[in-house]
């Protein structure tokens, strides 16, 4: 066994592959750029070492100062993590020639796979059912133009060497092709120095599910169930779990078959996952091979018990699977959701800044997750599990040169519904301030009906939220509970205020009992009779909830129970009331007395500046291109610029008729949000 691992990657991933390495007894090296010389993962390791500036492209996927940094520390193997050069086979040669172990599949397997048009001609070669599409390279816009044509809209236009949604666009008609593949273009040679792109037919209504493998280099390989990934934004995944509430039991083993086979047909060693479109008839279509880790492998660990780390490690050091396929048992249920630095209300677009607050829920292993052992028996109802990888913490900077995914929040429990719950309060409890997060837009989703009965595709959020996301309306039950919650804390605090000026020896005396309490819309009057042990809150239609809570004011988190059932609210103080956000609600909650409720219906409501003459910078990021000129008139929906940010090339477009009066931005400026790229007459 190894003595000492590098991790050739940085954020949460590399702090992942720490732990199993230090749970082993490996001493652990982590390299790092400019941008990340105080980041967790170079905290966590035993030793780190510096490669260079913030780009991706001058640090983490230069060959050279990697290979510098395995010579310097002395490392005899690498993990690769996700992403950078995890699919990288001239990286797995460099490392062979230094007689250095790779913690990844052979090169052959990388090069046949890792290449998303080489491994579909393997896989229709292997009897795989792919989905139709073009193999070929395509040189330029027309030729992607007429091949879409011929294969017949939507498509799906991809980099070859791409992942992680980058490099990927659907394409409806020629004009969104021709455009579609000069970004895809962009963003893959400027993500992985390869900008080859293909193209292949958009299967609508699709689900998006995909297997987990495990090979060693003694010809033994085994599939360790599916992972259901339909929740995704921008091909991005957002919310996975594991097992899928689509498959039944002979579906799955059939995926499961074809991907290890697959994966001996190339020789494949490591964990790897072949992902798979499937349809509402359980068909399902294969449509690439992760060669690495996946993002969302801890869904895979929670229910199997097997920590896939340790196993690419153990495989990488020549030993062979201790695991076979009838030792495989999937055991309850997992949900993962990613936190991204991603500001939900203004159409997830990148949020960078210092994290002010950073308090993820308390993690806790249940029984047989402890370590991620073996099961040892059936859990009790009402277990629970909560894990967190992350690569970030309170005070760090999120920054705009890495991917925006700053924490995998996962929950385990016996059942899809339980599971569920737990990951509703996790959320209710992770505290975030600062930048801009889709913690709102994540609890949204484990409140949909949809998402609820397990009836979704991958278009769940173009369809639900055709719009973009708004914020959650609370139905009244829910107001309600949260009505009664703050105003037994307002009362709290109004008795603490009386206390701390003197006003009476009886403090409680001077705080009355009845309060009017406004939210999001709604207008409840209620009155108080507390107790030693919580609060007694009574309606003016003559129902009544009990509240009990350890609040005190200045908690920045209110853990309450509203008749036995738990409420956990974020809490920020505003004038006159609170700003409460709970379940993707982000609320402003007044709590007045009656004469205040009066007085306040008399005051002229505030309305928000008018920008609608403006082009708006909607995130930090650079100006890479100018699609118009000043006095130039423009058509709705037509293209005003390119801002990058996070790896992403994001189109402004005109939202209506107008004609440019100004142009405050040249390409090459950085900008922040809100900053004016340009004014309409």
């Amino acid at each position: 066994m190894f003595n000492k691992i590098l991790i050739a990657n940085r954020g949460e991933i590399a702090c992942r592959v720490i732990k199993t390495a230090r749970k082993m007894g490996i001493q652990t090296v982590a390299i790092y750029s400019d941008a990340d010389a105080n980041a967790l993962h170079v905290q966590m390791a035993d030793e780190a070492v510096h490669i260079g500036p913030p780009p991706a492209n001058q640090s983490y996927i230069v060959i050279d100062k990697v290979m510098a940094a395995i010579r310097s520390s002395g490392a005899q193997a690498v993990h690769p993590g996700y992403g950078f050069l995890s699919e990288n086979p001239k990286f797995a040669e460099a490392l062979a020639a230094e007689g250095v172990a790779f913690v990844g599949p052979p090169v052959g397997a990388i090069e046949a796979m890792g290449d998303k048009i080489t491994s579909k001609k393997i896989a229709q070669e292997a009897n795989v059912s792919t989905v139709p599409g073009y193999m070929g390279l395509i040189e330029d816009a027309d030729e992607a133009v007429k091949i879409s044509g011929e294969i017949g809209y939507p498509v799906m236009i991809k980099a070859s060497a791409g992942g992680g949604g980058k490099g990927m666009r659907i394409a409806w008609n020629d004009a969104e092709a021709r455009e579609g593949f000069q970004s895809s273009k962009n963003e893959a040679a400027n993500s992985f120095g390869d900008d080859r792109i293909f193209i292949e037919k958009f299967v609508t209504q699709p689900r998006h599910i995909e297997i987990q493998v495990l090979c060693d280099t003694h010809g033994n390989g085994i599939y360790l169930g599916e992972r259901e990934c339909s929740i995704q934004r921008r091909n991005q995944k957002v919310i996975e779990e594991a097992p899928s509430p689509f498959l039944d039991e002979a579906t799955r083993r059939a995926m499961g078959e074809q991907a290890v086979a697959l994966a001996k047909a190339v020789g494949y060693a490591s964990a790897g996952t072949v992902e798979f479109i499937v349809d509402g008839d359980k068909n399902f279509y294969f449509l690439e091979m992760n060669t690495r880790l996946q993002v969302e492998h801890p869904v895979t660990e929670l229910i199997t018990g097997i920590d896939l780390v340790e196993q690419m490690i153990r495989v990488a050091a020549g030993q062979p699977l201790s695991i076979t396929q009838d030792d495989v048992q999937l055991n309850g249920w997992a949900m993962e959701s990613r936190l991204y630095a991603e500001d939900p209300y203004r159409n997830f677009l990148p949020s960078i800044g210092r994290l002010t607050r950073y308090r993820p829920p308390v993690e806790v292993a249940a029984g047989p997750l402890l370590d991620m052992g073996k099961w040892q028996g059936e859990a009790p109802a009402g277990t629970t599990a909560v894990r967190n990888d992350t690569g970030v913490y309170e005070g760090g900077e999120i920054s705009m040169y890495y991917d925006p995914m700053i924490a995998k929040l996962c929950t385990w429990a016996p059942t899809r519904a339980e599971a569920i719950e737990a990951m509703r309060v996790a959320l209710d409890r992770f505290e975030v301030e600062g930048i801009g997060h889709n913690l709102p837009f994540l609890s949204a989703v484990m409140d949909h009906p949809k998402f609820v009965s397990g009836d979704m595709t991958t278009a769940f959020i173009a369809e639900e939220y055709p719009e973009g996301f708004e914020g959650v309306a609370l139905d009244e039950g829910a107001l309600r509970r949260i009505a009664a919650s703050c105003a037994a804390m307002h009362r709290v605090a109004e008795i603490r205020r009386a206390r701390v000026s003197g006003r009476m020896d009886n403090h409680e005396r001077t705080v009355g009992s009845d309060w009017v309490v406004s939210l999001q819309g709604h207008e409840f009057a209620l009155r108080i009779a507390a107790d030693t042990k919580g609060a007694s809150v009574s309606f003016a239609d003559g129902s009544s909830l009990r509240v009990t809570g350890d609040w005190t004011p200045g908690d920045k988190l209110a853990d309450m129970l509203v008749d036995e059932a738990p409420l956990v609210m974020k809490v920020g103080k505003i004038s006159g009331g609170f700003r409460i956000r709970t379940r993707g609600a982000d609320l402003k909650v007044h709590v007045r007395t009656p004469r205040q409720a009066e007085l306040a219906k008399l005051m002229p409501e505030k309305l928000p500046p008018d920008t609608s003459k403006l082009l708006l910078c909607p995130m930090p990021g650079l100006v890479v291109k100018l699609d118009v000129e000043e006095g130039q008139e423009v058509q709705e929906g037509q293209a005003l610029c390119t801002v990058e940010a996070m790896k992403m090339e994001n189109i402004l477009r005109a939202e209506r008729k107008g004609v440019v009066a100004k142009i405050n931005a040249a390409p090459g400026d950085s900008l922040a949000v809100d900053d004016v790229i340009m004014e309409f007459e």
